[in-house]
């Protein structure tokens, strides 16, 4: 299957998702939009799929909405009215579906960040488990310079990987961020030379993959995220309670005996199948 904006490669487990607009400096597209659904849809339901790399072709990671794009540049119909929940729910932020989808994936992802991210090239990073800069990496939400709100969810997310006064203060400013400035912030976990951008980001992935249970992994994840905005720690009890029972039946069964027995262990189940039935991992709230 082939995309327009970008690549989709598999190898080793690890699914590379290369951003490529390369004479538009990756710039993102309702169509790019589409297609970076479709691939995360596509990576979570293939087994053979445990990680997933998402960089940019050439100088950027991407550069936010493409701005030359005719009518509304965010694809939104300005015919409807922002108080009409049903019109809204087909109107919905472009940015938003992508993070909420990240936000679901039952595989790691990393962001491998090549060169310039701003705008939602920098908030569609937030959702992702791990972000490794380059020295060529800028990022930017400079939403205020073009007179717009922060998208992609990134106000739930950013404030909770940098803290709130970071939030503030790069949202408010609209500053472009040195890698150096990302890594401070805790942004990123590492930064490097461009030419070990990918090496660093594929060796990252292996260590969320091998001798791993697939399943623990994703449950992990999901637990992580969703417990973030939890009321109260009683939340993650009782879904920590669902989960542990039926996982200790299945892949927790093996782990135990594979360490007793000195072995590596024989995780025989994979995300999408295998994840705990007591949890619906693929909710979301509705819009009304």
């Amino acid at each position: 299957m082939s995309y327009a904006t970008l690549r989709y490669e598999v190898e080793d487990a690890i699914a590379t998702v290369t951003l490529s607009r390369p004479d538009m400096l990756n710039a993102f597209t309702v169509e790019m939009a589409g297609e970076i659904l479709a691939v995360l849809e596509r990576a979570d339901a293939d087994a053979e799929v445990r990680a997933v790399i998402f960089t940019g072709e050439g100088k950027a990671f991407c550069a936010g909405m493409d701005l030359s794009s005719e009518g509304n540049v965010f694809g939104l119909d300005e015919s409807v009215s922002a108080s009409d929940a049903a019109a809204m729910e087909r109107n919905r932020d472009t940015g938003g579906t992508i993070s909420l989808r990240l936000f679901r994936m039952k595989k790691p992802v990393i962001a491998a960040i090549n060169g310039a991210g701003v705008g939602i090239g920098a908030t569609m990073t937030l959702p992702m488990d791990a972000r490794i800069c380059s020295t060529k990496a800028r990022i930017g939400f400079v939403f205020a310079k073009i007179g717009v709100c922060m998208e992609a969810c990134s106000s739930w997310f950013l404030p909770r990987l940098v803290g709130m006064q970071t939030a503030l203060d790069w949202a408010l400013s609209a500053e472009i961020l040195t890698a150096d400035k990302l890594l401070a912030a805790g942004f990123c976990t590492k930064v490097v030379e461009p030419e070990d951008l990918l090496p660093e980001a594929r060796a990252l992935a292996r260590r969320y993959i091998d001798g791993l249970s697939p399943v623990s992994v994703a449950v992990n994840r999901q637990l992580l995220w969703r417990m973030a905005g939890a009321s109260h720690p009683m939340e993650a009890h009782k879904l920590d309670s669902r989960a542990i029972y039926e996982m200790s039946m299945e892949d927790g069964k093996e782990g135990v005996t594979s360490f007793i027995e000195k072995r590596p262990a024989g995780f025989s189940k994979a995300p999408p199948e295998g994840m705990p039935g007591s949890f619906d991992w693929d909710s979301e709230p509705g819009w009304g």
